[in-house]
């Protein structure tokens, strides 16, 4: 450990998605060694695969870490896909996939240091059932939780030839 360090807040980030034929959903989970927890549970209302519900509960994941004005980030989903396109271990061939990636790695760079690693399902209980709460139940919910309907992708389908992908966020 370096001197200072102790001083440094890691927050740990769990984040999962799901996706049914005509939504979607996720959950994210922040919390700290002080045991500071925030759950939100999201409801996409838009047809979405189940690797870009992923995408899209990190990304929501990192932007509420950066809400919180965390600097170090542990980041813990069960996507090995996710994963392993994020830390260059497997190409993203497709070409949505490829702009959730630039805004991910976009967002990363904001926080001091940051990882992102795989864990089994059964360790990512809690983000796995937000996420289907959301994917599965619209409207009624658990009153203690952080409920948010988005109604387009963070990151836009159409691209222009040689101008970059503008991102939309909700």
């Amino acid at each position: 450990m370096t001197p200072g360090s102790e001083l440094i807040e890691i927050w740990k980030l769990h984040v999962d998605g799901s996706s049914n034929t005509s939504s979607g959903g996720a959950g994210v989970i922040l919390e700290n060694k002080n045991k500071i927890v925030i759950e939100q549970s999201i409801r996409y209302k838009f047809p979405i695969s189940n690797n870009q519900a992923e995408y899209e509960a990190l990304l929501a994941g990192l932007m509420f870490a950066k809400e919180v004005t965390a600097r170090t980030l542990e980041i813990c989903s069960d996507s090995q896909i996710v994963r392993s396109q994020i830390n260059g271990d497997y190409q993203t061939r497709d070409t949505l996939l490829q702009h959730y990636l630039a805004k991910i790695k976009e967002l990363t760079n904001e926080f001091e240091q940051g990882a992102i690693q795989h864990i089994p399902r059964k360790c990512n209980v809690r983000a796995d059932l937000l996420s289907k709460l959301a994917s599965t139940k619209p409207g009624q919910g658990n009153q203690s939780l952080i409920q948010e309907t988005i109604k387009i992708p963070c990151i836009s389908a159409v691209t222009i030839v040689g101008l970059p992908i503008s991102s939309q966020s909700s």
